[in-house]
């Protein structure tokens, strides 16, 4: 579940006409600065900025390790060595990482630097050729299966879970189910990117994520489930980490399908109760069952 921060703003809430003078609970968002250590740590040692992100605070060390595992900076928990977060830190809103020191950071950086907007300009084509040249498998698209009903019910189970929204109606969230449609993490952050990268971070982080001699991977868990829309930028993030179902309760976007078609992830748009639709890989839900 989350643990999310709240400020309470005073506002004027109007209903039919008539105002009232009230504390409105607001999401908090502020600025996470991700800097670098040395490979090897030594006595004053100094920190290099490497990028900033707005995020709801929270799960820092997750959002950061979800991040550098997405853009293909790291490729396994043994990457990295050392996460301190704000509180390791000093530092309010910093959280500083250590590589291994034989890991090129600086070449993968330069390497995956086009993809960090989807304004990037690049155009689609090239964007995926990318992304697979650094190695990710194509996923099997009949495995594994889920049943409709188990679909259909994810949204529910999802906004039940979210907390932070619940209070404030200003975060986005992410989620990871099972095919049984148990749920194995959520997190929340006012940008859906941040969510995502908090839960794959997560796993991460807790040695959940597995690697195949192929070089496939995999996260232990069947579906990510989003609050939002499904972009091309989480829909690589999905790919990377070997998530076989992706479902939104928002519209996919061109790229993103071209995206999931390649990778073989089943997409899915727009789902809730009783409908959704199914855009790419359609063998791995059960309609009938």
């Amino acid at each position: 579940m989350s643990d999310v921060d709240f400020e309470a703003w005073p506002t004027t809430h109007v209903i039919d006409g008539r105002s009232q003078e009230l504390p409105d609970p607001v999401a908090i968002e502020e600025p996470l600065e991700i800097r670098l250590l040395p490979p090897i740590a030594m006595h004053g040692e100094e920190s290099i900025a490497l990028a900033v992100t707005m995020r709801t605070p929270g799960h820092d060390a997750e959002l950061v390790a979800g991040f550098l595992y997405g853009e293909g900076l790291i490729d396994a928990r043994e990457d990295l060595v050392e996460v301190r977060d704000p509180a390791a830190t000093g530092v309010e809103n910093r959280v500083e990482f250590r590589v291994r020191p034989d890991l090129d950071l600086a070449a993968r950086r330069i390497a995956r630097s086009f993809l960090a907007t989807s304004a990037c300009g690049i155009c689609g084509k090239t964007a995926i050729e990318q992304v697979f040249v650094r190695g990710v498998p194509a996923l099997d698209r009949e495995s594994p299966r889920v049943v409709r009903s188990v679909l259909e019910a994810l949204p529910e189970q999802m906004r039940r879970a979210q907390r932070g929204f619940a209070k404030t109606g200003g975060l986005h969230a992410a989620a990871l189910f099972d095919s049984a449609g148990e749920l194995v993490v959520l997190r929340e952050d006012v940008g859906r990117h941040n969510a995502v990268d908090k839960v794959i971070g997560a796993r991460l982080l807790a040695g959940a994520l597995q690697l195949d001699g192929a070089g496939g991977r995999s996260l232990c868990a069947t579906v990510l489930m989003l609050s939002g829309r499904a972009g091309f930028e989480i829909t690589q993030k999905a790919a990377r980490a070997g998530i076989p179902v992706l479902a939104a309760v928002g519209a996919p976007s061109s790229l993103s399908l071209r995206m999931a078609e390649r990778s073989g992830i089943t997409l899915i748009g727009f789902l809730r109760a009783g409908r959704f639709n199914l855009y790419t890989a359609p063998a791995r839900i059960a309609i009938d069952g």
